[in-house]
């Protein structure tokens, strides 16, 4: 059992993300920040560490470090490359890496996404870096890993949940269009998961065993991306 006091996320929390949301410039964060910090990051630090110890359940690696830039993302939005100019992020996200060792976002983990209006839970590599797309894509064909990820696919809908937007409208070159998974051979990334209305447990302890619930129906597609990144680097 976890250590921490999570308690759930007051209603405070969202009606900040509310406000934050109809007023996101430099002057209100400032002077409501103290807002943020109490009734956001505090609650948010407490589940990273109460949902780590039940994820370790199905990565037993998985990485639950509650300091913003680990586990937290950070509030301020990176506007350089952005068409969204706006300061602040209006949600709160968390990322759970099932493993340590790589790049944060090179390995499959379980992603939270809280907005004022509605919670998303999420499993996956949002992106695959280049040498690891070519290793998805071969995996795809592969006789052994393609049948058992359409499996996956197959499954996850069946239950509920959605799967990541399709990137391409052809197969790549160099793959048969013809092939029997060639479908997901349109896909820069591989994502599962689902966005809905804000759950009563977000308020309680319960939280936790809610989101872990969610996370092991999607937990097979990150394993079989675990085996594919394992297959690739051995």
């Amino acid at each position: 059992m976890s250590t921490s006091q999570f308690s759930g996320f007051p209603v405070e929390a969202l009606q900040f993300l509310a406000d934050l949301a109809a007023n996101n410039n430099k002057p209100w964060f400032t002077e409501n920040k103290p807002k943020y910090e109490e009734n956001v990051l505090a609650p948010a630090r407490d589940f990273v560490l109460a949902l780590g110890v039940e994820l370790q359940v199905l990565s037993p690696e998985v990485v639950a470090d509650p300091r913003v830039n680990k586990s937290i993302f950070r509030i301020y939005r990176d506007v350089r490359f952005s068409k969204d100019k706006t300061p602040y992020k209006t949600n709160l996200a968390l990322w759970f890496p099932a493993t340590a060792s790589g790049a944060k976002f090179d390995k499959p983990g379980y992603y939270f996404s809280l907005e004022a209006d509605s919670l998303m839970l999420g499993v996956g590599i949002h992106g695959f870096a280049k040498p690891l797309l070519k290793a998805y894509r071969d995996a795809v064909v592969d006789p052994e890993l393609g049948p058992e990820l359409a499996k996956i696919v197959a499954q996850t809908l069946a239950i509920g949940y959605g799967i990541g937007e399709k990137t391409y409208k052809r197969t790549p070159r160099g793959y048969d269009p013809e092939h029997e998974y060639a479908d997901l051979l349109l896909y820069s990334g591989l994502t599962a998961g689902f966005q809905s209305e804000i759950p009563a447990e977000l308020h309680t302890a319960d939280l936790v065993d809610y989101c872990f619930e969610k996370y092991a129906e999607l937990a097979p597609l990150v394993h079989w991306i675990e085996k594919m990144k394992a297959a690739t680097d051995g």
